[in-house]
């Protein structure tokens, strides 16, 4: 189910892409530009009017789809990572440094840095 709604509104979005780009802009380009006799469905008004109303339907669909494919994705159950760890698995074996005694810097006592006295 979840395929079939991405396939819709990957269609949805090539096509809104589209039908943007045929729109005219201020200066009178896009689909408008030629000058035509016609009247009415196809005049520059109306071709403007018939875009405007599909980017609205065609906008309107993918947001549809967004939240569908939301819902959808939400209906799998949440997992993190660290549920997928699996507890008795080993820990790897790290290499701790260890001080000339063979006692761990923690296990040792610190010593005082000296300081060379001035002759």
């Amino acid at each position: 189910m979840e395929s079939v709604v991405l396939v819709i509104h990957l269609f949805l979005a090539i096509a809104l892409i589209g039908v943007i780009l045929l729109q005219p802009t201020a200066d009178g380009g896009g689909l408008t530009s030629s000058s035509s006799s016609m009247s009415g469905f196809m005049s520059p008004r109306g071709s403007a009017n018939l875009l405007t109303r599909a980017t609205g339907i065609l906008a309107f669909l993918f947001m549809v789809t967004s939240l569908t494919l939301v819902i959808l994705s939400g209906a799998h159950k949440p997992s993190s990572i660290l549920d997928q760890i699996d507890e008795a698995a080993p820990v790897a074996d790290v290499a701790v440094p260890t001080t000339s005694d063979g006692k761990t810097p923690a296990e040792s006592p610190a010593k005082a840095p000296t300081v060379p006295v001035g002759e």
